[in-house]
């Protein structure tokens, strides 16, 4: 992993403006300011990185300094206009396991004076977008439903203490007070994973994506118009990390005969799953025993997604490549290793490219390998991603060029950050408020239909 990478993982607040400089003194230096790890991976992967910094010795200390920080729960808050409702969720990421989904779970809390007896509800919905919704035609919205489903929070259905689902749920009502009512969610088996389309230079508006949101907001009922002024929203992510297990290296080979004799052409990489900013290897073997001149070897890695929609559409897009000009004359044989880097950074002005979802404006990367439950794969909508390393071996003749190739499909993912500490107090949480910015052209009482989510004109700006 390279530095820019390991920006982009870490973020250090240290006493100094260069960030490699910061780091050594921070981990040197014990009267620095702290080290504030954002989404890193483990602290051994991070050790790894420092190692090539600065000394083992230095390195090893990091845990001691790291450990002596008083850990503290982040906690999402976020408020409507007319302060009748708020939310709070202590994450904004679930992870699918596969075999089972993180539920989503939060608080809802109410301010009785300016509810004036209506009700409270909680939505999770999950929405394939492909247009942006001022663009809506003769009733037809560019977006679709995936999923949506709606909970009554106040007044509450059934007992509170039956409510509580997690222990980050517990420390929030007792911290909150009276007025505040939990909510829960479990995802079901069909739901993709956040993902959007990487939009060209020159677009505007909404991309193309999947996202997830959680909506509170208070009505004379469920069905009933919603004020916008009365509901809040907060995005929030299903994720996947990458299995604890590696897979069989994949191995491919075919052969080729040409005038009766063969071309023998294997490829292989080292492992089934890499993680992202990882170089994949890329073992090739060509034995030429025809007459034929084979004139070059070319490698991408391609990445594979499925739109299931209405339709079943496939696309699929190079996000590197390597042409080594290599050749192989009649009766050789070429055995060599070549090098790929997937990389978002190689990427960025290519549009139709899958990345992972997002939230606010923070950096993202290439699209996650999608890993569907068994038995449920043909329920999925929304996009679906997969990667595979195509081996292209050009052989040339007197009538024109021809090709043998080769797919290797392998997984590409995040490797599973561990989990964080709980903090056992209310003193230990620390609350980060999204403030609510005017939206130009936008009245306060401007109603919404239903449960529908708005477009991303109509969300609240997130700071």
């Amino acid at each position: 992993m390279d530095e820019a990478e390991l920006r982009g993982w870490s973020k250090f607040t240290v006493g100094s403006s260069d960030w490699l400089t910061g780091l050594r003194e921070a981990v040197t230096d014990s009267r620095c300011l702290h080290i504030e790890l954002l989404c890193s991976p483990t602290l051994h992967l991070l050790q790894q990185h420092i190692l090539h910094l600065c000394s083992t010795d230095t390195a090893d200390s990091l845990p001691s300094i790291c450990a002596s920080m008083s850990p503290k729960n982040v906690v999402f808050k976020k408020i409507c206009k007319d302060k009748s409702v708020g939310v709070y969720m202590g994450r904004r990421d679930f992870i699918d396991h596969v075999d089972s989904v993180d539920p989503v779970d939060g608080v809802v809390i109410i301010d009785h004076e300016a509810l004036q007896g209506r009700k409270v509800f909680v939505t999770l919905s999950c929405t394939f977008r492909y247009g942006r919704d001022d663009m809506d035609v003769i009733g037809i919205a560019f977006r679709r439903e995936l999923y949506l489903s709606t909970r009554q929070v106040y007044p509450p259905l059934q007992d509170r203490e039956r409510s509580i689902h997690t222990k980050i749920q517990a420390r929030l009502l007792r911290k909150l007070g009276d007025n505040a009512h939990p909510f829960f969610f479990e995802f079901p088996d069909n739901l993709p994973c956040s993902v959007a389309l990487q939009p060209a230079p020159n677009d505007v508006g909404k991309q193309c994506l999947v996202e997830f949101e959680i909506k509170v907001f208070s009505a004379e009922s469920q069905d009933a118009k919603i004020k916008k002024r009365s509901s809040v929203k907060l995005m929030i992510r299903k994720v996947q990390y990458a299995p604890e297990s590696q897979g069989v290296p994949p191995s491919v080979e075919t052969t080729k005969v040409m005038s009766d004799k063969p071309l023998h052409v294997k490829a292989s990489l080292d492992k089934e799953l890499y993680y992202h900013g990882e170089v994949i290897h890329v073992d090739v073997c060509v034995a030429n025993e025809t007459h034929k001149h084979v004139k070059n070897i070319i490698l991408s890695v391609d990445q594979i997604a499925n739109v299931v929609l209405y339709s079943n559409d496939s696309y699929s897009k190079s996000v590197a490549i390597e042409e080594a000009g290599d050749s192989v004359s009649p009766g050789a044989t070429l055995h060599k290793v070549y090098k790929l880097l997937p990389v978002l950074a190689n990427n960025l002005e290519r549009r139709g490219i899958v990345l992972d979802g997002k939230l606010k404006h923070e950096d993202t990367n290439l699209a996650s390998s999608s890993i569907i439950k068994e038995g449920v794969l043909k329920e999925v909508l929304g996009i679906m991603v997969s990667y595979k390393v195509m081996v292209k071996v050009i052989i040339g003749g007197m009538m024109g060029s021809s090709e043998v190739g080769l797919e290797i499909p392998f997984k590409l993912m995040h490797p599973k950050p561990e989990a964080e500490k709980e903090s056992e107090t209310e003193d230990e949480m620390e609350f980060q408020e999204f403030k609510r910015s005017n939206v130009g052209g936008m009245k306060d009482d401007e109603e919404e239909d239903g449960n529908v989510s708005g477009g991303e004109d109509m969300a609240p700006k997130e700071k």
